[in-house]
């Protein structure tokens, strides 16, 4: 893998992005001094469409809620996401059309999909718009229009990737795409296609890299005694991890808890990194053996694991890989067993938005490596971006709980966990909540004909998914956890963390230790990095006892 291309891809990409949506914007009467009228219908002497107009209105109440600078940072990595996914199912044969988005059967940047747009089978496409396109010799806006059909269309199947056409991102999609030294022709001609055949190492290198700047800043500021924000938690702590040690954690992890219960040399002898358990003494002996026939009554679809932590979704894809193997041994099918890990075995979370989708869509990837047809099936993984309830309006949450006491004690308990939940992120402890009754409210609203039918589904919704995975205990909790010193938190996280974490609140990773037994059942298997000042130094001394 030509990893100095994909760094240097990844840096320029985010540069040029930024600058790209920022222009977009710009042509919309939006800038960082500000944005004039919030209901214009006129920009600049040019009508807009009544989308554009919707379109521009929702973009500028985000610049409201979060500012100008953070937003377009959002919808530029939101770009780029959708970029490097669609190029991996493309390189990969993953996309239902079979044809490509970016390239040739040559590897070459001349865009498939716009020589073959005539016999293009592709759902909610307007052949009377794409014959308009070609009749006027536009060719930049047939592209533009055929790469947001192409995003659409994924929605059904990858809706936390691809979103549905008409929102404020599509809006501030970059010009001229379509140009040699653009971040598509960029993407096809400076990264070999091999290199995207390794859906995890050209996912996690891509999302490291791309944070490369933004990373160097938020340490530059840490010298000016700039505590680090809550936006800027996950460029200062991600790392991707390194193969080798993914499969060294979950191998005597998740497959330690297998093996334990269902000896098999055959399956041991798969895994490069697993250690037989050492010789102990005869009283851990018999307790061992108490545990053990624990594990001998699991079936595969029992299995919990997490990763709190999860990043782009590395550990999560190889955790993918073994249960599909302790699947097979139980004499379930590949396909069978994919479609049963989405639903029951997996589960993880982040603070990063864009890691969390970056991450959802390897999960999904590495479940169509076994199944062909996963996309058709309705599944989806348990992997979220963490969520908080800051913001929530009042009417929607009056609507949700309608008038049911219920689900009031439920709910609000539910807000008030999740309070500034994306500074906490995984270290948050969430009550044991009547989540049955919180989903069956979500299924009468999709049912409802109401103005918050939206809301709720687009934000209530993954308050509550979010909340269940975080009240869960595991089978199996393994993570590569943030590393942060207490003295580089902010006030409101490192107030939580000396309350919360007395034990631990000198680093974030160990903190992570705590909140990671916390996760795992009575007689499950957490497997993590962590920094070894823990077991020498005085002050994590109740850390070692507990």
């Amino acid at each position: 893998m030509n990893k100095s291309a994909i760094q240097r891809f990844a840096i320029q990409a985010r540069k040029d992005l930024i600058d790209g949506v920022s222009q977009r914007a710009y042509q919309y009467g939006i800038t960082k001094d500000g944005y004039g009228e919030r209901d214009a219908v006129t920009v600049g002497g040019r009508a807009l469409t009544s989308d554009e107009q919707r379109q521009r209105k929702e973009l500028v109440d985000q610049i409201v809620s979060k500012g100008y600078t953070q937003v377009m940072e959002e919808v530029a990595y939101t770009w780029f996401n959708r970029f490097i996914a669609l190029r991996f199912m493309e390189v990969n044969n993953y996309l239902p059309s079979h044809i490509r988005v970016f390239s040739d059967s040559t590897g070459a940047f001349k865009p498939e999909i716009l020589n073959d747009v005539l016999h293009l089978d592709l759902p909610g496409l307007n052949m009377n718009k794409v014959a308009e396109y070609i009749e006027n010799n536009q060719t930049e806006d047939l592209y533009r229009y055929l790469l947001l059909t192409q995003c659409n269309a994924l929605n059904e199947s990858l809706p936390r990737m691809f979103e549905r056409m008409g929102g404020f991102t599509e809006l501030l999609l970059p010009n001229n795409i379509l140009k040699q030294d653009s971040v598509l022709g960029r993407m096809v001609t400076e990264i070999p296609e091999e290199d995207w055949t390794d859906q995890v190492q050209i996912i996690g290198w891509l999302y490291q890299y791309y944070n490369t700047e933004l990373k160097d800043d938020t340490f530059a500021l840490l010298k000016k005694n700039v505590k680090i924000s809550k936006e800027r938690i996950p460029s200062a702590t991600q790392l991707f991890t390194p193969d080798w040690i993914v499969r060294y954690m979950v191998e005597n992890s998740l497959g330690r808890l297998w093996i334990e219960g269902h000896p098999n040399d055959d399956l041991k002898a798969e895994w490069k990194y697993y250690l037989d358990e050492v010789e102990q003494e005869a009283d851990v002996q018999a307790q061992l053996k108490e545990i053990r026939s624990e594990y001998a009554n699991m079936k595969p679809q029992d299995i919990k694991v997490i990763d709190p932590c999860m990043g782009s979704g590395h550990i999560l894809v190889y955790a993918f890989d073994v249960l599909v193997q302790i699947y097979k041994t139980y004499g379930i099918s590949e396909r069978d067993a994919a479609k049963s890990i989405l639903e029951n075995n997996i589960y993880g979370l982040d603070i990063d938005d864009r890691a969390a989708q970056l991450a959802y869509f390897a999960v999904m990837m590495k479940a169509r490596q076994y199944d062909r047809r996963i996309f058709s099936r309705g599944v989806q993984p348990h992997v979220y971006s963490i969520v908080e309830s800051n913001g929530l309006d009042g009417s929607t949450v009056e609507y949700f709980i309608n008038n049911d006491p219920t689900l009031q004690k439920n709910f609000k308990l539910l807000m008030e966990e999740l309070r500034d939940a994306k500074e906490f992120g995984s270290i948050l402890s969430v009550s044991q909540l009547d989540f049955s009754a919180l989903y069956a409210r979500v299924d009468e609203v999709r049912d409802d004909i109401s103005i918050f039918r939206e809301i709720v589904l687009n934000s209530i919704l993954p308050l509550i998914q979010v909340a269940d995975v975080m009240a869960q205990k595991y089978d199996a909790v393994i993570t590569n956890p943030p590393y942060m010193g207490s003295n580089n938190m902010g006030a409101v996280l490192s107030n939580f963390v000396k309350e919360h974490y007395p034990n631990s609140k000198a680093d974030l990773s160990t903190v992570c230790m705590e909140m990671c037994l916390k996760r795992a059942k009575k007689h499950g298997f957490y497997a993590m990095i962590n920094i070894p000042v823990w077991m020498t130094q005085s002050s994590f001394e109740a850390l070692r006892r507990e």
